[in-house]
């Protein structure tokens, strides 16, 4: 029996890549990055002032000048305007150019006007340069700002606008179809009988792979009957990228999945792994290259098959790295006997001193 990294590795030897696809900036939020993002130009591409207020040259604040004759006023979004005399100051607004021959921001609060003339506090002491952004210090152009192989975020976003791009390379979305196999399971909001269970499974797949940004997910339900599943599945199979199902892949005489999927052409790669919850777990290859996972039907350990298969196969395929594994700390002792690999559900609870406590 394969152990957990030996089904890995043979996953991600089976999974192409998926290609890239032009998508606008609108439609780049959860996207896979695959290109590296420059910066456009320097950010921010100007020395840029903090806070509204009065521009000044510092060296005539430090000799003592405290009134200063506005000679103009610099908005956020005017072109450059120039300081003609030390003598004097130009108003300006948060966000704007600093003006030329200026080399300090007073802030408003700190200023009384008459008329056209602007006094500083007498007591408040300035220093060059401040409340002033310098040009370039966030980063200056060409400076890769966003690498390929990340999941876009909304502040990802404001970043490609700033570069200046309408449109990106992404990862294309994969087609995932997901199939739930049982004569015994009814969909929500159906009726029920005593002898019937819940269908979970397909909703709670399709919920762990959307949240994370795999949208192009859809799922049905299919009876335990060989003819019924041939035909279904080899549909699904050839409309999808990754193919998922749950159920019929034990050892029980209904147990139709892996004999359905030899019929389909569909290669088998393995089928048990030295796990426990998901040990009956079945992964092959389809004859266009799609990949197919065939999880158990029982709950717990289809989710876990899907975090720490699909979900991983999927990351993988689309550019991104590898999920960072995550380190805590047992409330309590925990023995599993089985020579195996555990998968142990927990919840995680953060402590006020930050450990985390599983």
């Amino acid at each position: 029996m394969l152990t957990v990294a030996e089904a890995r590795s043979i996953i991600a030897a089976a999974l192409p890549a998926l290609p890239a696809e032009e998508v606008s900036l609108a439609h780049a939020c959860r996207r896979i990055l695959r290109q590296d993002v420059r910066a456009e130009r320097d950010q921010p591409p100007f020395d840029r002032v903090m806070m509204d207020g009065i521009a000044v040259d510092h060296a005539a604040f430090a000799k003592g000048r405290r009134e200063f004759q506005v000679a103009g006023t610099q908005h956020a979004g005017d072109a450059v305007t120039r300081l003609p005399n030390v003598t004097q100051c130009i108003e300006v607004m948060t966000g704007a150019v600093l003006p030329q021959n200026t080399d300090c921001v007073i802030p408003v609060e700190r200023t009384s006007r008459k008329g056209d003339a602007i006094t500083v506090e007498y007591e408040y002491e300035a220093a060059s340069r401040q409340y002033i952004h310098p040009r370039a210090s966030d980063h200056s152009a060409g400076t890769v700002v966003l690498s390929a192989g990340r999941r876009i975020s909304a502040i990802d976003v404001a970043l490609l606008a700033s570069a200046g791009l309408a449109t990106l390379q992404v990862t294309r979305q994969p087609a995932v179809r997901i199939i739930s196999t049982g004569n015994e399971l009814v969909p929500a909001g159906k009726p029920i009988e005593q002898h019937q269970v819940r269908l979970s499974n397909g909703p709670a797949l399709t919920a762990m792979l959307t949240t994370v940004g795999f949208t192009d997910c859809q799922q049905l339900h299919l009876p335990d009957d060989p003819q019924a599943l041939k035909q279904a599945i080899g549909a699904e199979l050839a409309a999808s990228d990754v193919l998922v199902l749950s159920g019929g892949v034990s050892m029980g005489k209904a147990d139709y999945v892996p004999q359905v999927l030899a019929a389909l052409g569909v290669k088998q790669l393995f089928h048990r792994v030295s796990q426990r919850p998901g040990k009956p777990l079945w992964f092959g290859s389809g004859t266009e290259g799609q990949a197919v996972f065939a999880l158990p039907g029982n709950p717990v350990s289809a989710l876990t098959c899907c975090r720490h298969y699909v979900l991983p196969a999927l990351l993988a395929a689309s550019g991104m790295p590898a999920l960072p594994a995550m380190n805590a700390i047992l409330a309590d002792d925990y023995r599993f006997a089985p020579a195996l690999t555990c998968f142990l559900p927990v919840r995680l609870l953060p402590e006020p001193d930050g450990r985390l406590h599983a």
